[in-house]
């Protein structure tokens, strides 16, 4: 993924692409963890260790903590990349976006967890745009 990318593209690994990468594996705990709680009844019959049940009644906490680890790596890999307003402008969005899903969580409510999970595409797309629109802003102002 990002770390593959960056080293085509740079030639060599830097630490926007290691704390990206690190920032989006706490993303997928967080979300995965919402996603895990629709069939974390099935996984204590199977006596499968989740993240659901390892976090219980926690798992706002948790989720709060991975999605503000991930977004900090994600603020910090991108103005360690030379972002701007634009990724700033994103990344709020992606904050707001991962509070509302923590506040509104319902782990008890497998229809909340699913909306809540697949509403990450939000969050990627949101980062992604903010990410490319910063890029083509910064190329068409040097092109100027």
């Amino acid at each position: 993924g990002a770390l593959v990318g960056w080293t085509a593209i740079t030639g060599a690994l830097a630490w926007p692409a290691i704390i990206l990468y690190i920032g989006s594996v706490l993303w997928t705990i967080g979300y995965d963890t919402i996603y895990a709680h629709q069939d974390k009844e099935d996984d204590a019959l199977l006596d499968l260790k989740s993240t659901a049940l390892l976090f219980a009644d926690k798992t706002h906490i948790y989720v709060g903590v991975f999605y503000a680890g991930a977004w900090v790596c994600w603020f910090t890999a991108a103005h360690l990349a030379g972002a701007g307003i634009v990724t700033n402008t994103a990344l709020a969005l992606v904050a707001m976006h991962m509070a509302w899903q923590i506040a509104t969580l319902d782990t008890k409510n497998p229809d909340n967890c699913l909306v809540r999970f697949t509403s990450n595409r939000v969050v990627g797309w949101a980062f992604f745009i903010g990410l490319v629109a910063e890029m083509l802003l910064v190329n068409a102002t040097r092109l100027a």
